[in-house]
């Protein structure tokens, strides 16, 4: 998988750099050649002893060692591998990233680097939502450093939510994906899947059927191919894929946000079944059963994130892909969805519930562009994300 390939390993300072030891085992398992590198801090978690042995190669500390420099200096070292991966990164690294510092070794290397960059964010859940993190990470973004990453869970310090440093071997599927030679490499696409979850009260929520496996599968099929994937998913049944950038969301407005954090992009791919309205004021506390009568719920129209990417103007993705789950005139409503959205393609599909496609194993659709509609058979979820990502790759090749 990573046969002859060179990781640059930048070990961050925070208690999820004893992952890092597991990441290295992993990486040369798959026939990568790992070279490690410590910041001050991160020596504070593991020891360049215990890097070194799992390496299989010398640790490198110091900017100013002249023994190192005399055998690589920094320069070189920061240019000679396939890619440079920063695990964990930190609040701390990820500022000096964005802003262009250079005062120590790894913050040195990343500025001199002409490789690609791929970051495994790690920190405490309030830091990670700080406004400045938060700016910092659109920077590294919008200057093409790859994030896979983070995940949400209960953390050293007590606190549970979105900052876990991702699994060793998501961060191994994303760096796979990273070096792939496959027709999308070198692509952003964003991707969002999953129904959303609209607020009724703290307890209630407005729904849908939609278990994320279509979504998934196409997440999959696109990196495997090479692309960068962020993952804008809804509370789905199916856990995402490994190896892509997940976003997790619960409402329509903040899928919005979320889509629109992640431009810009090569493609915007919209596979959720996000809902069409919310309730406009939902209640703080449980709504009781009461002897005067059913509640009344006002309703207010979520906002059309497919229209909106697709008539952004500048900015807007070279391919938006659209999706319509349809019970009637499957065709005819799917095509004047693409026309008043703006949209480059739809899939169209039927989720009749006699068709089993909602919540189902497979799926069928037709491929709805400015050439007409195209059929595909019904197969399974996989074969059609595979079929889709493939004529992605084909679109974004002739644009």
């Amino acid at each position: 998988m990573l046969s002859g390939r060179r990781i640059l390993l930048i070990i961050g300072g925070g208690i999820a750099a004893y992952k890092t030891l597991d990441l290295i085992r992993r990486l040369r398992e798959r026939g990568a050649a790992v070279t490690p590198v410590l910041t001050r801090a991160a020596g504070e978690f593991v020891t360049p002893l215990s890097v070194s042995a799992l390496a299989g190669e010398k640790v490198y500390t110091d900017l100013f060692d002249l023994t190192d420099e005399a055998e690589m200096g920094h320069i070189q070292l920061s240019r000679v591998a396939d890619l440079v991966l920063v695990a964990p990164a930190t609040a701390d690294l990820m500022a000096k990233m964005a802003h262009g510092l250079a005062g120590d070794l790894a913050s040195t290397l990343l500025l001199a680097t002409d490789t690609p960059v791929m970051i495994a964010p790690a920190m405490n859940v309030r830091m990670w939502e700080h406004p400045a993190t938060q700016r910092n990470l659109a920077v590294l973004r919008g200057d093409g450093v790859a994030v896979v990453g983070p995940n949400e869970g209960d953390m050293a310090c007590g606190e549970f939510g979105p900052g876990r440093m991702s699994e060793p071997l998501e961060i191994v599927a994303a760096v796979g994906a990273a070096l792939s030679d496959g027709p999308l490499r070198g692509r952003r696409v964003v991707l969002t899947s999953g129904p959303t979850h609209e607020p009724i009260d703290p307890v209630r929520y407005i729904a849908n059927r939609s278990s994320g496996a279509q979504g998934t599968a196409i997440a999959a099929a696109l990196r495997d191919l090479g692309a960068e994937v962020i993952f804008v998913t809804g509370p789905a049944e199916v856990p995402p894929p490994e190896g892509v950038e997940v976003v997790a969301v619960q409402s329509a407005r903040q899928m919005r946000d979320a889509v629109l954090a992640a431009l810009p992009a090569d493609a915007g791919i919209f596979a959720a079944a996000v809902a069409d309205w919310r309730v406009a004021h939902p209640s703080d506390s449980k709504l009781k059963k009461t002897k005067g009568g059913l509640p009344v719920l006002e309703f207010a129209e979520n906002p059309d994130i497919l229209a909106e990417v697709a008539q952004m103007g500048a900015g807007r993705p070279a391919l938006v892909v659209g999706f319509a789950a349809e019970t009637d005139d499957v065709i005819a409503n799917a095509t004047a969805k693409r026309q008043s959205k703006g949209c480059d393609w739809i899939v169209a599909n039927d989720v009749s519930p006699a068709t089993g496609i909602m919540g189902g194993a497979e799926n069928a659709v037709t491929l709805i562009s400015g050439d007409g509609a195209e059929d595909w058979p019904r197969m399974g979820k996989t074969e059609v994300a595979r079929r889709l990502a493939s004529r992605i790759a084909e679109a974004l090749g002739e644009r």
